[in-house]
């Protein structure tokens, strides 16, 4: 199977593909990030990068027979400004439909982020399938809600594991990851009547930005430290193998892993075409 992976990040994607039992022939990588790419090639070196997305042309490719990829989606959030299409990320949408329509994969998979619903109505018309909203939280312990556009036959919701933030907790963490007394006294304002025992709120990039105490109190609380979230923490919320991102500082490892998949989500959706492989 040849799979095109549109703004690919640090190949999500490609581990859900292995953790779901798909063979993949060839994996081509859309992605600009040099911190992404370095990752994606330590842990899969045999990624075909093929650069700029705007650049990207299905006569160029050999016969592709899944289209994946979570266009940015700062446009869209109700946590950002709400700027739609007009917004110059947004409009990258556009160009997953049009190699969509270059390459004509007998599958493909569009995530994105919850939106209001007229931005939603437009997706599905240009991919004529409806979008189906999986909480994260049911394969880990993250709340994350995401709409997935995709034509693979999800049989099934995710079975809820029971994850919760305890279970990701690192027993042995450097005191680097301390807060100062300020940010502790921020914690404590912001979280309390929060216990310890629930889910984590969505993960974003502004960890990369932050000491923490300003974007993840209910986080930090959970863990019962006065320490932010650790980047192995972060992984095993976005259930990527620990020390995945390892080889890219830990600003770098915050951004890419608030921009990227909970990998258990797509592997679940990815399943759907272990029944289906012999048709590709």
């Amino acid at each position: 199977m040849n799979v095109l992976s549109l703004f690919d990040g640090m190949s999500c994607g490609q581990i859900a593909l292995e953790k779901a039992g798909i063979k993949v022939d060839n994996y081509f990588a859309s992605e600009i990030d040099k911190h992404t790419i370095k990752v994606t090639q330590a842990n899969y070196p045999n990624t075909k990068h093929i650069g700029d997305v705007t650049q990207v042309k299905g006569a160029d490719l050999p016969k592709i027979d899944l289209l994946i990829g979570g266009s940015p989606c700062q446009g869209f959030s109700f946590a950002g400004k709400r700027l739609n299409f007009e917004d110059q990320r947004s409009k990258l949408f556009f160009e997953f439909v049009r190699i969509l329509e270059e390459c004509k994969p007998k599958y493909f998979l569009l995530e994105n982020v919850k939106m209001k619903k007229e931005f939603q109505d437009i997706i599905s018309k240009y991919l004529g399938v409806l979008p189906i909203e999986i909480n994260s939280n049911l394969v880990s312990a993250q709340n994350r809600k995401r709409l997935y556009w995709t034509n693979i036959k999800i049989a099934s919701m995710p079975d809820d594991k029971g994850c919760v933030v305890s279970d990701i907790v690192e027993k042995i963490v450097s005191d680097k990851y301390n807060l100062s007394v300020l940010a502790q006294a921020k914690i404590e304002k912001y979280s309390k009547g929060y216990k310890t025992t629930g889910k984590a709120p969505t993960l974003t990039t502004e960890l990369a930005h932050s000491t923490g105490s300003n974007i993840t109190p209910k986080l930090i609380k959970e863990i019962g430290k006065n320490r932010r979230a650790t980047p192995v923490e972060c992984e095993r919320l976005q259930t990527v193998p620990d020390n995945y991102t390892s080889m890219v500082s830990d600003t770098q490892r915050y951004k890419m892993l608030g921009n990227g998949w909970t990998v258990d989500v797509i592997a679940h959706i990815f399943k759907g075409l272990l029944n289906l492989n012999e048709n590709l």
